[in-house]
């Protein structure tokens, strides 16, 4: 991961006033909401960070004085390639976090998010790597998202929301997304929507908020906001 406090010119006052954590999150966050649409506005951020507008400037502006993003008001921000890097190091951590509390300590998936949140600023890439190696360099976390290499790589599936399977299909669960959602997440474990489950849509929508699926031979319901987090590929 690029050294912060290395990274060149910017205001050494305002770079020594930056708490790395902070910077790490507001990087992940960009990163993170730049899959769904880039540049990223302030009021993205304001959102997903629950903070004030004003704030996200802030910290933008800053941020583009390490020459970690790349600033303009009125159009959004995307990340450097030194940015990059750092999200994606930081996401590699959370990743690979979330499951070796599942592998090795026997958390369950609805736990992990908050705890990796925490973790993921403070171990070493030295601890990482045993992490990785521990668990046979996985490249994929419990949820289904991809875990970036060390070098920034990874594979991105093609995957569609159940949301949009047509009737009559089988398909495969791969990925969960707002991983951040216990109670989403433990809803689908009772449903059996974990990565690897294999479905078929029987009926979208058989309600106005729900559809139905046969899983194991048995038909079950799931409410339309929370099949719209559950990624799955054709089989």
């Amino acid at each position: 991961m690029p050294e912060i406090t290395s990274l060149p010119p910017g205001s050494s006052t305002q770079r020594g006033g930056l708490n790395h954590q902070a910077i790490e999150d507001y990087l992940k966050t960009i990163y993170m909401l730049a899959e769904e649409e880039s540049p990223v506005s302030t009021s993205r951020i304001a959102a997903a960070r629950n903070v004030k507008p004003a704030s996200v400037t802030g910290m933008l502006q800053r941020l583009e004085n390490l020459q970690l993003v790349n600033y303009e008001k009125h159009y959004g921000v995307t990340l450097t390639d030194n940015g990059r890097k750092i999200a994606l190091e930081v996401i590699r951590h959370h990743r690979l976090i979330e499951l070796y509390l599942i592998e090795a300590l026997g958390f369950s998936w609805d736990e992990v998010h908050e705890q990796a949140d925490i973790l993921e600023h403070v171990i070493s890439e030295k601890l990482e790597e045993r992490i990785a190696a521990a668990l046979g360099y996985p490249t994929l976390d419990p949820h289904g998202d991809p875990i970036p290499s060390k070098e920034g790589k990874f594979v991105q599936a093609d995957l569609i929301p159940l949301t949009q399977v047509e009737p009559g299909t089988t398909t495969r669960v791969s990925r969960i997304l707002h991983d951040d959602n216990s109670e989403m997440l433990r809803l689908l474990a009772d449903l059996g929507l974990i990565p690897g489950a294999e479905i078929t849509v029987i009926n979208q929508p058989l309600s106005a908020d729900s559809l139905t699926f046969t899983l194991n031979t048995k038909n079950r319901q799931i409410n339309l906001g929370a099949a719209a987090a559950v990624l799955v590929e054709l089989i």
